[in-house]
């Protein structure tokens, strides 16, 4: 990159903006994060390739100035894995929201994880489907009221970044819009990781899920991830009670003892020329 370009005419396609998500959304934010770890990495952006499912944040890919696939609803995951199988050298980064990567897409999720394949997954959690109206995700808060639950949901909601330690991905980490220069390192690190890296973010979404759980416009959403996130160091000495309501950051998964998978595959087609 130039040392007189910004970052932004870099890798934005400057032809398709401006963007269509709602003022104060907190999409833009993620990509400016998502961009500025890339630029950290020093990866070639010839060898990026961004793959993206179905949602408002599944837009985002069109944004960016990468080779990118546009998926189905819930499919960025099994796209991504047949990218990275065809040619592992490649650095593949799926883009995906909470509906989309814990919903339709819960399944391909926690097999990703579970086969570590070298695949960086940043998750964009508005806590509702915001695309389509604002309906309940499996992310959305007990009590909250989306336009599904307009009484208050009584699904009780995933817990991403455990759900992705708990199925074998190797690094998980959590962060929120408000809190931007350690999503940055956070997303930089999963992309240089070894193995399935899933990165939350936690966004907000005022139009929707903000205007009907009377939260305020953007600015005070924000606020408030600032003032309800805790460390994840802290939130381990904490009760279930002082953690209600609370927002956990920081990184939850950072294993080196599992080979990636495309590696292991390479020894298996070696072995395989070998006649072992």
């Amino acid at each position: 990159m130039s040392e007189k370009q910004h970052v932004f005419d870099t890798f934005l396609r400057q032809d398709k903006l401006p963007h269509i998500w709602c003022p104060g959304c907190g999409n833009g934010i993620v990509i400016n994060a998502l961009i500025r770890a890339i630029e950290k990495t020093e990866i070639d952006p010839d060898n990026v390739v961004i793959v993206s499912g179905i949602g408002c944040s599944s837009r985002a890919n069109g944004y960016m100035n990468f080779c990118a696939l546009h998926t189905n609803h819930g499919r960025a995951l099994p796209y991504a894995t047949g990218v990275k199988m065809f040619n592992p050298k490649l650095k593949v980064i799926v883009v995906t929201g909470d509906g989309d990567c814990t919903s339709i897409g819960g399944n391909h999720f926690i097999h990703a994880c579970r086969r570590n394949i070298d695949i960086t997954t940043v998750v964009f959690n508005n806590n509702n489907y915001g695309m389509t109206g604002g309906q309940f995700s499996p992310t959305t808060p007990l009590g909250s009221k989306t336009k599904t639950s307009v009484y208050g949901s009584i699904d009780t909601p995933f817990d991403i970044c455990s759900l992705a330690a708990a199925a074998g991905a190797t690094y998980v980490a959590r962060s929120t819009v408000y809190h931007v220069n350690m999503l940055i390192n956070q997303i930089a690190e999963g992309i240089n990781h070894q193995g399935f890296s899933v990165v939350e973010a936690v966004c907000d979404c005022p139009t929707l899920y903000g205007r009907l759980n009377k939260k305020g416009a953007a600015p005070d959403m924000l606020l408030g991830f600032k003032e309800n996130a805790v460390m994840k160091a802290k939130a381990d000495t904490m009760t279930e009670e002082e953690l209600k309501g609370k927002i956990v950051i920081g990184n939850f998964a950072k294993r080196v003892d599992r080979k990636e998978y495309t590696a292991q595959y390479d020894s298996i087609i070696e072995s395989a020329k070998g006649g072992h």
